[in-house]
């Protein structure tokens, strides 16, 4: 091969390299659908995968819990074991249960009559009530007698028939009026059904969600007040609350239509 043949190799070379053909011809042709030997045999068994494992609580979290579960307990034992109004304000301030004690100053048990044929509870102590120990004092409080004032009730009534029995879901006072936990409803519920039991009034007022929540079991507070549910045996009317109002002023006229409600309620008229 001279010289000018060997430059017209390298350029068809070249030319094969630059079209992708990257190995040489062998003599014999290969039969690519066969498999080598090795290749042939089955691979074996991948190891199964391991069972998913399912989240167990931390050990912290099983103590918060069960230290939750033996708060209700207790509670439920404190609220029974009472057999009066003043027996069960001890027996709730003797309860250790509930962290919200030792950042509130009072203890808010109740306010007006109890054995008026009203009661209404609400959700829990503001700043005012924490520092008096009186629920619905106040702006908020203010609103309330007006309300209740309009249609004839009062806590400060002498006679049971126009007055007023009030009391909160919480007896003491969220940091910062936060929205109470699903522990702390569940571990204050006993006391407030003992509450209502005791009292015994003819007719319950649920002033907003929070109140829903722990006698009722749910909340949605537009959608539910005005319509009459049932509460241990007695009509319960759910309303907004007075600091709702005070915030959507708007709303006052819906308010208004349940005072009525209530009123004829208590007139026999429904």
């Amino acid at each position: 091969m001279d010289a000018t043949e060997s430059q017209d190799a390298l350029a068809h070379l070249a030319w094969q390299v630059e079209l992708g053909a990257d190995e040489a011809i062998l003599d014999a042709p290969v039969n690519r659908f066969e498999l080598p030997q090795a290749a042939a045999k089955p691979s074996p068994a991948a190891p199964p995968a391991p069972a998913a494992r399912v989240a167990t609580p931390a050990p912290a979290e099983r103590d918060e819990g069960q230290a939750a579960l033996a708060a209700i307990d207790d509670a439920r034992r404190r609220a029974e074991g009472a057999g009066t109004l003043e027996a069960l304000r001890e027996a709730l301030a003797g309860f250790q249960g509930c962290d919200l004690r030792h950042g509130a100053r009072n203890l808010v048990f109740a306010d007006g009559d109890p054995r008026a044929r009203v009661m209404i509870v609400g959700e829990a102590p503001g700043r005012e009530e924490d520092l008096e120990g009186k629920p619905f004092v106040g702006r908020a409080g203010q609103l309330l007698d007006a309300m209740f004032g309009a249609i004839g009730l009062s806590r400060t009534a002498v006679d049971p028939a126009h007055g007023l029995y009030i009391t909160n879901m919480l007896p003491w006072r969220p940091p910062q009026n936060r929205d109470p936990t699903p522990e702390e409803i569940s571990m204050l519920q006993p006391f407030v059904r003992r509450h209502v039991e005791l009292a015994d009034p003819e007719v319950l007022v649920l002033m907003g969600n929070w109140a829903c929540v722990g006698l009722l079991g749910r909340k949605g507070i537009m959608r539910m007040r005005g319509n009459w549910e049932d509460v241990l045996g007695r009509p319960a009317l759910p309303m907004f609350h007075p600091a709702f109002l005070l915030r959507q002023p708007g709303e006052k006229a819906k308010a208004w239509a349940d005072l009525l409600s209530l009123k004829a309620r208590l007139r026999g008229d429904t």
